[in-house]
């Protein structure tokens, strides 16, 4: 009522205390003699109420100590003695969960799109409200996209990341961002928000893509992910036809949501049975800006899987980034996501990708090599993942060493071990198998990875 009326806020200082220690069993006596010889000699919270009862003529005395007895002999005799608080639940709000039950990380999902239908959406994308300016750096990147959309130029990430939301859209899927700035990306890449430089109006392009389409929900949220993910979590296992992302601005950052990772995205499935299908997007990557904006511990993540239950992902290419993007929300599997995204790979020259990419194909586990390099003249196998495989490959060609293939492995959890022994097998010359990574050797994916390239 007072703030109703004035408009202010209320702290309540509420003092207390609690009779007993941090449990029933506890005594807390023992670190706090004094203040609980005090507080034994004062009458419990029953007591009390019993006595405002009595001296309102509510119950006698002789009444209130019949039910004290009476509740102790129902305990004694294993009786239920507690009222049920749980409600007949609202069936309107059940979700059936049914259909991503009994699937294994192990399917594989066709994830391609209708070159028809991927250059219909993009020209959807591209109308803009009349006198709607754009800004100039951000009209080039628009204009881009009309080539790369038109086959002209090959795609860049964010290009192949726009359209496989779009695509997800279009197939009445719920699509939802939130991240301290992902409207724009960190690094400029995404622009799924347009802001006018006449009255600085926002326009969505990706809320037009069909008459009644799912919202698409994207929210530059507060700097605080700790709360953030916690309540994207709890989104993800409510609403299981969706493709929900949280996007750390950097990597690192991720460190102030632990206990989210490890409490609930890591073991949520197992404690309590709650399926999970969340998206982490964390830019990782050495890219010389310092120790917080450098890694999002990869390592932490690998050593937190088991048993399936989550998967981690470092794709190199944008039609890989739009194939997973789209086989987790198409994949009736619905599992965490932890997404190692890159930053000087947004705009790389080789990490390109050709439009016929997402046409076809699926989410590649392994890349294999993709130079001309004769499989039996090979004597030295390079595996590696992340940014650091363009580094080997500009290396390689400025040295034309032919004796050295490179392999990426873009999904280490879970390790797809079959897949890389049928890689590996043509190399009958190799002699020498590496694996590579920019990480110290403590950090990165060796330690949590090593014993499946033994086993393979």
């Amino acid at each position: 009522d007072f703030r109703l009326q004035f408009k202010k806020d209320v702290v309540i200082d509420l003092m207390c205390y609690r009779r007993r220690g941090h449990n029933e069993a506890d005594e807390p006596s023992a670190t706090q003699p004094l203040m609980y010889q005090v507080i034994s000699k004062l009458p419990t919270t029953r007591m009390l109420y019993a006595d405002k009862l009595v001296a309102e003529n509510v119950l006698t005395r002789a009444q209130a100590e019949a039910m004290v007895e009476e509740y102790r002999q129902a305990l004694e005799n294993g009786q239920h003695v507690v009222k049920s608080l749980v409600r007949e639940p609202n069936k309107a709000l059940h979700v059936d969960w049914t259909p991503y039950l009994g699937h294994t990380v192990q399917d594989t999902w066709e994830t391609g799109v209708p070159l028809a239908t991927i250059q219909q959406l993009a020209q959807k994308m591209q109308v803009l409200p009349e006198g709607f300016v754009v800004q100039r750096q951000v009209q080039k990147v628009l204009d881009d996209r009309v080539q790369m959309w038109s086959g002209n130029m090959e795609l860049n990430w964010g290009a192949a990341e726009v359209i496989a939301y779009a695509t997800l859209l279009d197939e009445d899927y719920l699509v939802r961002l939130t991240g301290q700035d992902v409207g724009r990306g960190t690094f400029s890449h995404r622009h799924a928000v347009l802001h006018n430089q006449k009255d600085a109006t926002a326009y969505v392009p990706l809320l037009t893509i069909r008459p009644e389409q799912h919202r698409f929900a994207l929210y530059d949220s507060l700097l605080s992910e700790e709360a953030v993910l916690a309540f994207e979590y709890g989104y993800a296992t409510t609403y299981p036809k969706s493709l929900i992302i949280w996007e750390a601005q950097f990597g690192d950052f991720a460190n102030g949501a632990q206990v989210v990772i490890d409490q609930f995205i890591s073991s949520g499935e197992t404690k309590w049975e709650r399926i999970c299908g969340l998206t982490m997007l964390l830019p990782h990557g050495f890219e010389g800006q310092g120790p917080e904006h450098s890694s999002a511990r990869l390592e932490r993540f690998l050593q937190l899987c088991a048993e399936n239950n989550m998967q981690v992902c470092t794709p190199t290419t944008p039609a890989q980034i739009f194939h997973l993007l789209r086989r987790q929300a198409v994949r009736p599997l619905r599992k965490p996501l932890i997404v190692m995204t890159p930053k000087s790979l947004l705009r790389h020259k080789l990490a390109t990708s050709k439009l016929d990419e997402l046409v076809n194909g699926r989410f590649y586990t392994i890349l294999k090599e993709v130079d001309d390099i004769a499989p039996e003249a090979v004597t030295r196998i390079v595996l590696c993942c992340g940014k650091v495989y363009y580094d080997l490959l500009e290396k390689r060609r400025e040295l034309n060493l032919k004796h050295i293939a490179i392999i990426r492995v873009e999904q280490l959890y879970p390790f797809p071990e079959e897949k890389m022994v049928g890689i590996l097998k043509p190399y009958v010359n190799a002699t020498s198998i590496v694996w590579c990574q920019e990480e110290p050797m403590n950090q990165g994916c060796w330690y949590s990875s090593r014993h499946h390239f033994q086993n393979v």
